[in-house]
């Protein structure tokens, strides 16, 4: 499970179908509707968050935003809530390490993605996320 913390619009069409995949089984976990991935490292941010559900259906929706702009058919009635919350606390370097890990990935898998990427000068966070020093 990987819930990146990096805006999604840095991810190619496979990262993008991924994340919304494994969100979707985030917010099965967080409501108690499975067994597995309860302990999961990825869910201790929003396990951490005072409202656990409004975090990962604001990330939820920032996803089905970024995959509407692409012209793809993700199913937002499967986002639970509509909501708005404050957002999971993300660093600098948190956000850069796992950019250069998304480079890494994309450098063999889609290197026109890659080469885009090349250029971004300031790592935008998700917008269920909020920099922090």
């Amino acid at each position: 499970m990987r819930l990146w913390s990096i805006h999604p619009k840095y991810l190619d069409s496979i990262g993008l179908v991924a994340l919304w995949r494994e969100s979707l089984l985030a917010l099965k976990v967080l409501q108690g509707k499975t067994k597995g991935y309860r302990y999961h490292p990825e869910l201790i941010r929003f396990n951490a968050h005072p409202f656990p559900l409004k975090a990962i259906s604001v990330y939820l929706t920032e996803i089905w935003k970024e995959s509407s702009k692409r012209v793809y058919d993700f199913d937002r009635s499967k986002i639970t809530l509509k909501c708005r919350t404050t957002g999971i606390p993300v660093t600098s370097n948190e956000l850069k390490r796992e950019f250069d890990w998304l480079c890494v990935k994309l450098k063999r898998r889609n290197p026109q993605k890659y080469k885009e990427l090349l250029s971004v000068k300031k790592i935008e966070c998700h917008p269920g996320f909020r920099l922090t020093l």
